[in-house]
């Protein structure tokens, strides 16, 4: 008997900022874009849906990431990555004004 055991992972398809929604919509076997909504309305409801993802974010690993990893350096550097993309677009944005 081979069973394999699912991991709650981020994924890199499916991905829309840090693959979070897409991860655990892939776990739990539904559609991506319920998580997605499930986030948004606990954001705007009480905010608590941004700290759980940022949380999820830190803690789930990359599907492809290796073992020896830390996940927590990661998924810092993406977050680092994704702040500075979006400082950038506003840059921009605020130029062309």
């Amino acid at each position: 008997m081979n069973t394999q055991t699912q991991r709650l992972l981020r994924v890199r398809t499916e991905r829309m900022l840090a693959g979070v929604a897409g991860g655990l919509a892939r776990y739990f076997g539904i559609d991506p874009i319920i998580v997605r909504l499930i986030f948004v309305g606990l954001g705007l409801v009480n905010g608590i849906g941004v700290i759980i993802y940022l949380v999820l974010w830190l803690l789930m690993p990359n599907e492809d990431a290796a073992p020896t990893d830390n996940n927590l350096n990661v998924a810092i550097g993406e977050m680092q990555d994704v702040i500075e993309r979006l400082f950038a677009e506003i840059r921009d944005v605020l130029r062309r004004l």
